[in-house]
């Protein structure tokens, strides 16, 4: 590949890029994509080309790109008060006015809000205040985290060992201690081929109980888990696997992360992820949806029972020893106020899960009579599409044919954008909230080509 201009060659010298092979990008062997504006859910590169953005940046764009409802409340923020922090105490209307609203729209257990910046970021808090939970309440030994395979939650040094995916293990010296992992409620590839998603469902449960036990239970102080696996796949929970799940971890006094990164505010076309599949957590991860990724923001909704324990031990302890320079930052804070009102105002959860029922079932009759796809599914705006050389006989692709990344490479030449997720050859979406079924179509049939381009 020609390096043809000054930006294009900056931006393979100097330009760190996560997720990307660096040798071939470096050596310009793999294309680059400089976007420089969006509308809606497309967006258009600098060579003007437009794309339909079916995965909304990283699950995150949930109102849409140019939104001026949002940079607006930005400007205006930033006008006022670009910064201040959060420490002992300190505010700014902006925090405090979105941590009331989150905690309006969170499920009823739920208590405050500590602001972070990023997914990953919140669940270190969050494992940070699983120990000092359990340490203010004389348990020092209750501090393993159980996480699933194929789950993502960072990729941070504690998060990047809860993500179970081999990816972001391999030559990082992860995961570290503490940090187990058990099965990934992942029906299409359950071990046995004629269990129902129940039995499947009780089969995770069991093998829960099973490491609890083997490690005992006074050593497991959480189990963090996402309502729907995103980047493992987009693989909703099969039927009955939070009923099952959820009483093995009450029984040994396991508190409950729930991850919804991607799935809070709207995504399943419920307000939260736990409220749409019956989750009484102990902590809610948020992060992606909370501003559409206007401004960096996350958050740790905590349950009014955790807190109380929080709060006994600063009274013990005095102040809590944990902090970001940039938590409740005011400018971030100003877009999810903006975004929160959106949401409400264009009715987009309403809209998730309508349109976005549509769009499964356009992809599902589209894909039904091809030979190599073993699964299309989904929830709300969330689907994705599992390829298999053989699906009868469960019997993968080899990995080096690379079919997944090829389908969502050729996709993006039909003007698409779709993601290809790691450890199989799956196409995933997640489009903006505010799809209408003509976009809807639009995908589905860049779907349909490009995947008869290459099989």
């Amino acid at each position: 590949m020609l390096r043809n201009d000054q930006l294009d060659q900056w931006d393979r010298d100097s330009f760190f890029h996560p997720s990307t092979h660096l040798g071939q990008h470096a050596r310009g062997e793999s294309p680059n994509r400089i976007v420089t504006g969006g509308k809606g859910v497309y967006i258009e590169d600098r060579d003007g080309k437009r794309l339909l953005d079916a995965f909304a940046g990283l699950y995150c764009v949930n109102v849409g790109y140019g939104r001026s409802e949002i940079t607006d409340a930005i400007a205006a923020q930033a006008k006022e008060l670009a910064y201040y922090h959060a420490y002992v105490g300190h505010g700014t209307e902006a925090s405090i006015t979105l941590a009331n609203m989150i905690v309006e729209r969170a499920p009823a257990n739920m208590r405050s809000v500590y602001f972070g910046l990023g997914g990953s970021d919140a669940n270190e808090t969050n494992v940070k205040l699983v120990w000092y939970y359990n340490n203010v309440l004389g348990r020092p030994e209750k501090k393993k985290i159980i996480s699933r395979w194929r789950g993502y939650h960072g990729s941070g040094l504690i998060t990047g060992s809860l993500t179970g995916l081999e990816l972001f293990h391999k030559k990082f010296d992860l995961p570290l201690d503490r940090i187990l992992h058990t099965e990934a409620p992942y029906f299409l590839r359950r071990p046995d081929a004629g269990m129902s998603e129940r039995e499947f469902s009780a089969w995770c449960a069991e093998k829960l109980e099973e490491m609890i036990q083997a490690e005992g239970p006074e050593t497991v102080g959480a189990f963090i888990g996402e309502p729907v696996l995103g980047t493992g796949g987009i693989v909703p929970p099969p039927e009955g696997y939070w009923e099952a799940i959820q009483p093995v971890l009450k029984k040994h006094d396991i508190l409950l992360i729930a991850d919804e990164v991607v799935t809070g505010f709207g995504r399943l076309g419920s307000m939260f992820g736990s409220a749409h599949y019956g989750i009484t957590p102990d902590i809610i991860t948020i992060a992606k949806g909370l501003t559409s990724a206007y401004a960096p923001l996350s958050g740790s909704i905590i349950s009014k029972d955790v807190y109380d324990v929080l709060m006994r031990g600063t009274d013990e302890l005095g102040p809590i020893g944990h902090g970001w320079t940039y938590s409740a930052h005011p400018i971030g804070a100003a877009a999810g106020i903006a975004n929160l009102k959106l949401v409400d105002e264009l009715g987009l959860v309403d809209n998730a899960a309508e349109v976005g029922g549509y769009f499964r079932k356009a992809l599902a009759d589209a894909m039904k009579n091809h030979s190599n796809v073993a699964e299309v599914r989904g929830e709300g705006m969330l689907a994705a599409v599992e390829l298999m050389d053989d699906p009868g006989a469960r019997r993968f692709f080899d990995p080096a044919k690379k079919v997944g990344p090829s389908v969502v490479g050729a996709m993006a030449e039909l003007g698409v954008v779709a993601r290809a997720m790691p450890q199989g050859d799956i196409i995933g979406f997640a489009p903006p909230l505010c799809l209408t079924r003509a976009e809807a179509d639009e995908i589905v049939s860049a779907t349909v080509e490009a995947i008869g381009r290459h099989l």
